[in-house]
């Protein structure tokens, strides 16, 4: 699965509320929900005692990120999330070592690393079918797609126009005679990485029906085949550093 910003993680005397307001928005995720990530592993590693979450266990669907410093920059260490809203007592924890040990494109985090990790935990909100894989805003959505096998759709042909329609992904897709043997195929991109890649919102998709696993030619009529569900995140992220200085605060001595 794919990738997921509180300079301010550690507020003065550490008391973090529930709920931070911030522009009139309210913000469900807080630190607090890193610090947990963080905790997790750290104890999973280390054999210390886990400590209690204090956020409120509410549902959301979830993704937790690690990163690593190496030279000056932040490198990909483990993605991995869910989107059926899950309760966040469980599910950061769950998912703090999903990601860590179980992103089959990286091998397992080391007790060794944590002291360059970096911890993100994005909560994603406001799902909302696509009218088309152009309706959405980068910056401010997250994509989710799924389009059916290729081989499954008749209308595909190497003569398809690679010229963006408007009308793609509309819920009148042309039907098809074929039996569906095949899986449909999905991707996601956080908010976050469109941006930090530098796409337009067709190197976005084409990136993401990559990620989905068709490697063949991606033409118009593939994209006006894919359906697409945006959704929105509140991403906050802390440090090794900002952790340690967290834990000596709730459990002074226990690291």
């Amino acid at each position: 699965m794919s990738e997921v910003l509180v300079d301010d993680a550690l507020a003065q005397d550490h008391q973090l509320s529930d709920k931070i307001v911030q522009d009139d928005v309210v913000q469900v995720c807080t630190p607090e929900h890193c610090f947990i990530a963080f905790d997790t592993l750290y104890c999973s590693l280390t054999g210390a005692h886990p400590l209690t979450p204090q956020y409120p266990d509410e549902k959301h669907p979830l993704f937790v990120t690690w990163n690593i410093k190496r030279s000056d920059s932040l490198r990909l260490r483990g993605c991995i999330g869910n989107f059926e809203p899950m309760p966040l007592h469980e599910a950061v924890p769950e998912y703090a070592l999903i990601s860590a040990f179980k992103d089959t494109r990286f091998r397992k985090i080391e007790e060794r690393e944590l002291e360059r990790l970096q911890c993100s935990v994005s909560l994603l909100t406001n799902f909302e079918d696509a009218s088309s894989y152009l309706d959405w805003t980068i910056g401010v959505h997250g994509i989710y797609i799924s389009f059916p096998h290729p081989s499954t759709i008749p209308t595909l042909t190497s003569s398809g126009s690679s010229t963006p329609s408007p009308l793609s992904s509309s819920a009148s897709l042309p039907s098809t005679r074929f039996t569906f043997r095949k899986r449909n195929l999905t991707a996601t991109y956080l908010p976050d990485v469109i941006p930090e890649q530098g796409w337009t919102k067709v190197e976005a998709v084409d990136s993401a029906i990559r990620k989905a696993g068709w490697d063949g030619r991606i033409t118009e009529d593939l994209r006006r085949n894919v359906k697409l569900r945006r959704y929105q995140s509140q991403l906050c992220n802390v440090t090794w550093d900002e952790f340690v200085q967290w834990r000596e605060q709730r459990a002074p001595g226990s690291t």
